[in-house]
């Protein structure tokens, strides 16, 4: 189906309401009209209903992740960490601590049984952004293994501290994550 500005703002308001409410809280009624779009709309772009429409917005959640870390990444791993704490700090304070990550919340909660398509995209979505990290750590001169594992730190971590923000509604769990990762990346690249 050829993108339309009314199926990008399904997909794109999918994605703030999962992040929002989580997969199981989402109904596909709910996930169009967080777009503002006619429920006959979402059957028209998104035939295969939830499912699909719930993929593609972890798709775009994704591609919006990767975008951010990619051009910061060009100024080395520790641009790329601060973009990425500053996406989750917009996302969370501007939305009063009550949204987190679309690819988390779906991750998170089981899918029913043979619809597991939202759940490989959510771990291709973190794998990628593990991947972007780890491969700016080994430019800038960690090992291999060092490399994957300060990433995949990175990525645990902020999605777990963007959790604990929301809980705490307060951003100070954001800073010293931020921190401490910041001092993993250095020792890595040392």
């Amino acid at each position: 189906m050829p993108d339309t500005p009314t199926r990008s703002q399904m997909v794109a308001g999918a994605a703030e309401l999962l992040g929002r409410r989580g997969l199981r809280a989402a109904s596909i009624r709910e996930l169009a009209k967080s777009s503002g779009a006619p429920l006959g709309s979402t059957y028209h772009y998104f035939p295969d209903g939830k499912v699909q429409l719930v993929t593609e917005a972890v798709r775009f959640a994704d591609e919006l992740t990767v975008r951010t870390l990619a051009a910061a990444l060009d100024n080395g791993p520790v641009a790329g960490l601060r973009a990425f704490v500053e996406m989750w700090r917009r996302v969370v304070v501007g939305s009063d601590f009550r949204a987190g990550c679309p690819v988390l919340a779906v991750s998170v909660q089981e899918p029913d049984e043979g619809v597991e398509e939202p759940l490989r995209s959510a771990a291709a979505a973190f794998e990628r952004w593990t991947e972007l990290l780890t491969q700016s750590l080994r430019d800038h001169g960690a090992d291999a293994e060092h490399a994957t594992r300060v990433a995949t730190l990175i990525v645990a971590a902020l999605e777990g501290t963007v959790a604990i923000c929301r809980a705490q509604r307060s951003i100070t769990a954001l800073d010293v994550t931020a921190a401490a990762l910041e001092d993993a990346i250095r020792a890595a690249i040392r």
